[in-house]
């Protein structure tokens, strides 16, 4: 029987091109860089179906944009043909979407994340090489049941924690407090692990367009200027990336106080690179005086991924007390 992976396109610099200026502009179409593609990894009775959702820099992708990939996945995955989907994406913003798909995608068949450092028309150019191996690893059985997977540079990584850890290089994306769960050797998909945490949530796409989450950096001297400004902007979360692991200073707890008692869900991380927000230190505007304050530890989870959780619990919850509350269990 025929099986056929969805291949769905979204821009980024797999599909683009250096203009006239040197600059490099999302330009090819899916179906273009899929071309030929499956005549050579040896899949028989496999069919690629391929189209474009739009093609962007994914630096410009909207929540809306997200929302539009996620309904999509989920209509491929409708026909029951479909062993498994692949979504080409520019590698900017990769996390956030890799880490929405996840956390409603409840089918045992793969989904794919992947995309290149370097434009389709360079002479190593590393879109084709990562396009295969997302082709292989969304055709392979040995996928099920791994959940939302991001293949790069011959690693297959859960959606969750995975982070973009170069501006160029190819090795883009790793997993900074864990493991990748296998590699494509071969041409064959090896698993070596399994995901150590999902979630799922039943997360209404309409609602979460309309929900807004910001993100408020902590350095030295900030004051609560931005985290005011967010919520008098309507947000009804913030992340804050504090510093160490999870503090911050007075002029924030503050802050944070006053827009819990707001109503705004303050999410807590930090600009390290590795490991646990905890509150910990105190006396001053530490994390434990952030966590006294309303602030909510979110673990692992860095920026990007913790504003996706935060907006799909707004989305799916609602309350802020109640969203305070479920946060730890997704964690």
């Amino acid at each position: 029987m025929t099986v056929r992976i969805a291949v769905l396109g979204t821009g980024g610099t797999i599909a683009s091109r250096r203009d006239e200026h040197g600059a490099a502009q999302p330009v090819e179409t899916v179906d273009r860089l899929t071309e030929g593609l499956v005549a050579g990894l040896g899949l028989r009775d496999v069919e690629v179906a391929a189209r474009d959702l739009f093609v962007k820099d994914s630096s410009a992708l909207t929540t809306a944009d997200q929302a539009v990939i996620v309904r999509e996945v989920r209509a491929a995955l409708d026909d029951p043909a479909v062993r498994g989907v692949v979504v080409t994406h520019g590698t900017d913003t990769a996390e956030e979407t890799a880490y929405l798909l996840d956390l409603v995608h409840t089918d045992d068949r793969p989904v794919v994340l992947t995309g290149a450092q370097r434009p389709a028309d360079a002479p190593d150019a590393d879109g084709p090489g990562n396009l295969r191996d997302a082709l292989l690893v969304a055709a392979d059985p040995a996928a099920r049941g791994l959940g939302v997977l991001v293949v790069f540079d011959g690693r297959v990584l859960a959606a969750r924690g995975t982070r973009k850890v170069h501006t160029h290089e190819v090795t883009a994306f790793a997993q900074p407090d864990g493991g990748s769960l296998g590699r494509v050797v071969d041409g064959r998909l090896v698993v070596d692990g399994v995901p150590a945490h999902r979630e799922h949530l039943d997360i209404g796409l309409a609602d979460i367009e309309r929900v807004r989450v910001d993100i408020a950096a902590v350095y030295p001297g900030v004051d609560g200027t931005a985290l005011r400004a967010f919520a008098a902007a309507g947000a009804r979360g913030v992340v804050l990336v504090a510093t160490g692991s999870g503090n911050a200073n007075p002029a924030i707890v503050e802050a944070v106080a006053e827009l819990t008692d707001r109503g705004v869900v303050v999410g807590l991380t930090t600009r390290v690179d590795t490991g646990p927000v905890a509150g910990i230190y105190g006396g001053g505007g530490g994390g434990a005086d952030l966590v006294a304050a309303g602030a909510v530890p979110l673990g692992t989870l860095r920026a990007g991924q913790g504003r996706i959780l935060l907006l799909g619990l707004l989305a799916t919850i609602g309350d802020p007390a109640q969203v305070r509350a479920a946060l730890p269990t997704y964690l």
